[in-house]
């Protein structure tokens, strides 16, 4: 059952849940927080399922066994989808948010989710991230009254950190595979590999659909290091703001503000001041957003 199904007999029992993560380290797309939980009794019955490690397995058999646990009526699972845009704006916010906290924050966020519910959460396991010790720590201080066991390889070790790692990775993979590109320019394409930072083919794809001004697709973590050579030619964007001094006079050495508007995504080419103030032929990423061109404030 998914977590939003109505609350099951057993819930009210001693239960135990796993965590594990999906799409950690790849430069594009969604990172994936699961969960799986269930009464304390049916541990013994969890270990048989053939629940593994999501890595060790093929992908068929991965979505065999979530097709599985998604209709046994003793299992319980939640995800926590973590788009690469929020990914990026909260790495790269005046107040940085790390990865580490980002995933901490996650699981914090899964567990309280399932006791809000209503399920009796009596031990909880997790895959590490970071310091083991530190993350428990941090984990107990926030939820006393359940015991928590942080492991490396915590997927490998726990059958139901093991089924939590298919839900996850599951769950990421179909969200990868379903993903709809919001950009419209000419020549995208889907083949982007593993997304992972050292395949060829994520490489390839990330050098064709860098883009001079918006930078990459929304499918992309721009936060990462990855990211950072295919930057370099980048056309600098000057705001209004930047040619402001902190005591609000206007910079003499500020230099002149780029307009967006003359810098077209789809290749569209403008034939007049006409065309552009009338909205015809603009970018699409500004015709998306409602975005006019104003001259008076």
């Amino acid at each position: 059952m998914g977590s939003e199904g109505a609350l099951p007999k057993w819930a009210s029992e001693p239960c135990i849940m796993g965590i594990d993560e999906a799409g950690r380290g790849p430069v594009l797309g969604p990172m994936v927080y699961g969960c799986l939980y269930c009464a304390l009794s049916y541990q013994k019955t969890l270990s048989t399922l053939q629940f593994a490690d999501s890595k060790t397995l093929k992908e068929e058999k991965r979505e065999e066994l979530f097709e599985n646990l998604k209709v046994d009526e003793s299992i319980g699972w939640a995800v926590d989808v973590i788009d690469p845009r929020e990914l990026s704006a909260k790495m790269l916010n005046k107040n940085k948010i790390n990865l580490n906290e980002i995933s901490h924050n996650s699981a914090i966020g899964l567990v309280r989710k399932v006791l809000d519910m209503g399920v009796l959460l009596t031990e909880v396991y997790v895959d590490t991230v970071g310091d083991a010790e530190k993350y428990r720590i941090k984990l107990s201080e926030r939820f006393p009254a359940v015991k928590f066991v942080v492991a490396k390889k915590a997927d490998s070790l726990y059958p139901v950190v093991s089924g939590a790692s298919i839900v996850a990775k599951v769950t990421r993979d179909t969200a990868l595979r379903d993903w709809v590109l919001d950009e419209t320019a000419e020549n995208m394409h889907r083949n982007f590999g593993s997304g992972y930072p050292g395949d060829p083919e994520t490489k390839a794809w990330l050098q064709h659909h860098k883009h001079s001004v918006f930078g990459f697709p929304t499918l992309v973590r721009f936060s990462w290091a990855t990211c950072t050579p295919y930057f370099k030619n980048n056309v600098e964007v000057l705001w209004e703001s930047d040619k402001m001094d902190e005591d609000g006079s206007t910079s003499k050495t500020g230099k002149r503000q780029l307009k967006l508007g003359s810098v077209g995504f789809t290749g569209l080419k403008r034939k007049s001041e006409e065309i552009e103030s009338s909205g015809k032929g603009r970018c699409k990423f500004f015709q998306a957003r409602k975005l006019e061109q104003l001259s008076h404030f």
